[in-house]
């Protein structure tokens, strides 16, 4: 398989640049953000850190597109046939 059909990327990409992608993910951790102080044109702590968290995971999947857009796709392991797969025994 070359990896694209009908202008689709099919299978899997790997690269040490998905690791990236684990950095938005640190806005599940509240008990980082929970406060009120310091305070951004009035807005507390919480809210602004959360709005700018949303800018850094736009930032974070923008660089993993960057830097993977071109990385070849692997399809995974051989897909089966209706007819090789295993319906089990008959009685």
């Amino acid at each position: 398989m070359s990896g694209k059909a009908a202008g689709k990327v099919t299978g899997l990409r790997y690269s040490p640049w998905n690791l990236i992608l684990l950095i938005p993910l640190a806005i599940l951790v509240t008990p980082l953000f929970n406060s009120d102080r310091p305070r951004l044109i009035g807005l507390p702590f919480f809210y602004w850190f959360q709005l700018a968290f949303v800018v850094v995971g736009v930032l974070c999947v923008g660089i993993v597109y960057v830097m993977t857009r071109d990385k070849p796709t692997t399809t995974g392991a051989d897909k089966l046939s209706v007819d090789d797969l295993d319906e089990g025994e008959t009685r």
